[in-house]
């Protein structure tokens, strides 16, 4: 099971939607997320059908996170043009974690 990695702690476990049906199913249609969402070559999200709020942080081509955003169910984000990926997780997760604008995340295969 891979991990998501802030600096040199292990901070979740990490589901990666690699497929593009993967990527566009996202979370639609589960009522909950235990740890992360990383969902590659991805610039912008939505939250219409979900059935929870997400927070999103948007990453850069190097894992620096660019951006971090609480969406509620029913909302359209706005693009990060500069975003190579997004990380979705349950609202108030990233700051559980002590996940900021400006950390490097990073994947492992291993904890």
């Amino acid at each position: 099971m891979p991990w998501l990695a802030c600096g040199d702690r292990v901070v979740a476990s990490l589901e990666v939607a690699r497929a593009r049906s993967e990527r566009r199913r996202g979370l639609l249609g589960r009522d909950d997320l235990i740890g992360a969402l990383l969902i590659e070559r991805c610039r912008a999200v939505h939250t219409i059908g979900m059935s929870f709020d997400i927070d999103v942080a948007f990453v850069d081509a190097d894992g620096c996170v660019i951006g971090i955003v609480t969406m509620p169910p029913g909302r359209i984000g706005r693009p990060r043009l500069a975003a190579r990926s997004v990380i979705e997780a349950r609202a108030g997760a990233f700051e559980r974690w002590g996940v900021a604008v400006g950390d490097a995340l990073d994947v492992r295969l291993d904890r």
